[in-house]
C-alpha cells in the first residue's frame, strides 16, 4: 500500500505517508497549556508518518473558542514541550498548526474584547460554540494597517516558540474561514490598503506570514493548510480559481515543507458552480512541494488518490479521533471504531483518550 510506505521531506523522515490531520478538541483548562492529557492523545497516534496538531493560538488576540491551547507564554511553550518529547520518543514526527481566529469567535471569551478580522463584516447564518453556549456572530474590528504588521510578528514568534517547544516545523492555519482566509476572500475583506482589493494584496497577508516564518525557522519546516472549496464561516470567492492559482504559485518559490489541501466538503449540489470540486486534481497539480490531501478520506479512497501521482501524503481527521491505532488498522484492513460526535469538543478522556486499540 502507498499509504504504508515511508516518505520524506527534506531531511525529516516520516514512517509512512499518512498524516493525523488538525482537529480542535477543546480539552485545555482555561490556561491554553498542553497537559498530561495532551501528550497522551498525541502519543497513542504517534504510528502517524506525521501528527499536526489542533490549531494553537499564536496570541491572547488570537483565542476564539474556550478550553484551546496557545503557545504564546512560558508555560504553554513548556506544556507542548511535554507532548512532543513523548511523540518523538515513540518515534513520530509533530507539526504545530498556527491559529488566529479572526471574526470567528465571541468576546465573552474574549475578556470582553471583540474579535478582529480584516473588516468589520460578521459571519452570516451560522453561530459561535462559546463557554456560554453557541451565540450570535459579533461585527468584528477592522484591524488597522499597524495592528496587521503585528499579527505577522506574532505568526513569526509563534514559530521561533513552536520549535523551542520541540516541534518539526508549524502549519499556518489558512483554511475554513480563519483570520489568514479571511484575508484572502472578497467577501470578508473590504480593506483599501496594501492587504485588500486584488488578488495580489488580499494575498499579501498570508506570503509575508509565510515568508517570516521560513526566515525565523529555516528550510522545509513551514507548511500551510488551504480550503479552496470550503465556504464555510461566509468565506466566498468570486473566482476561487484564479486566486488560490495565483497564492499557489506564489508559495512555490518558497522553501516550504508542504502544502495541505482540503476538498470540497461543504458544497451545495447545485450551487456555487466557480468552486472546483477535484481540489487535488485542479490545484494540488500547480503546486512544486509535498502535497497533502486531507478531508473525507477513507483507506480506500487515499489510497486511489496516491496512486494518481499528485499528492504525496493523505490526512486523515476523524478515523484518528477514534483509531488511535489507524495506522495498524488500514495494514491489517481491519474494522475501524465509530467516533463519538458529542466528545469531539471539549471534556475529558472520554471520546479522547479512551478509545479501544487492537489487541
Amino acid at each position: 500500500m502507498k499509504l504504508l510506505v515511508p516518505n520524506q521531506i527534506g531531511n525529516l523522515k516520516f514512517k509512512n505517508s499518512i498524516a493525523m490531520a488538525p482537529m480542535t478538541r477543546a480539552r485545555g483548562e482555561g490556561n491554553g497549556i498542553a497537559n498530561n492529557l495532551t501528550a497522551l492523545y498525541y502519543t497513542q497516534r504517534s504510528s502517524a508518518g506525521l501528527i499536526i496538531t489542533e490549531g494553537i493560538n499564536i496570541s491572547e488576540q488570537a483565542l476564539g473558542s474556550p478550553f484551546t491551547l496557545g503557545i504564546y507564554t512560558e508555560d504553554q511553550i513548556a506544556g507542548w514541550k511535554k507532548v512532543t518529547d513523548a511523540v518523538h520518543q515513540k518515534g513520530g514526527k509533530i507539526f504545530a498548526q498556527l491559529w488566529h481566529t479572526g471574526r470567528v469567535a465571541h468576546s465573552v471569551d474574549k475578556m470582553g474584547n471583540l474579535p478582529v478580522a480584516p473588516s468589520a463584516i460578521a459571519i452570516e447564518g451560522q453561530q459561535h460554540f462559546s463557554s456560554q453556549g453557541l451565540l450570535d456572530y459579533e461585527i468584528p474590528r477592522a484591524l488597522e494597517t499597524a495592528e496587521v504588521k503585528v499579527v505577522i510578528q506574532d505568526y513569526k514568534q509563534a514559530a521561533i516558540n513552536a520549535m523551542k517547544a520541540g516541534f518539526d516545523g508549524v502549519e499556518l492555519h489558512a483554511a475554513t474561514g480563519y483570520l489568514p482566509n479571511q484575508f484572502l476572500a472578497e467577501s470578508s475583506n473590504f480593506r483599501t490598503d496594501q492587504y485588500g482589493g486584488n488578488i495580489e494584496n488580499r494575498s499579501r497577508f498570508i506570503l509575508e506570514i509565510m515568508q517570516e516564518m521560513v526566515t525565523a525557522i529555516g528550510v522545509d519546516k513551514v507548511g500551510i493548510k488551504l480550503s479552496p472549496s470550503v465556504p464555510y464561516n461566509s468565506i466566498l470567492h468570486s473566482n476561487p480559481l484564479e486566486d488560490y492559482t495565483y497564492l499557489i504559485e506564489k508559495l512555490n518559490v518558497l522553501p516550504l515543507a508542504y502544502i495541505h489541501l482540503m476538498n470540497a466538503l461543504f458544497l451545495p449540489e447545485n450551487g456555487l458552480p466557480q468552486y472546483p470540486r477535484d481540489v487535488i486534481g485542479t490545484l494540488g497539480k500547480l503546486t512544486k512541494h509535498f502535497l497533502i490531501a486531507n478531508a473525507g478520506y477513507t483507506r480506500e479512497t487515499g489510497e486511489q488518490e496516491l496512486e494518481k501521482g499528485i499528492a504525496n501524503m493523505i490526512s486523515f481527521g476523524v478515523s484518528f479521533i477514534a483509531n488511535p491505532d489507524l495506522v495498524k488498522r488500514f495494514e491489517l484492513n481491519a474494522e475501524l471504531n465509530e467516533a463519538d460526535r458529542t466528545t469531539f469538543y471539549g471534556g475529558n478522556e472520554k471520546g479522547y483518550t479512551d478509545y479501544s486499540v487492537l489487541a
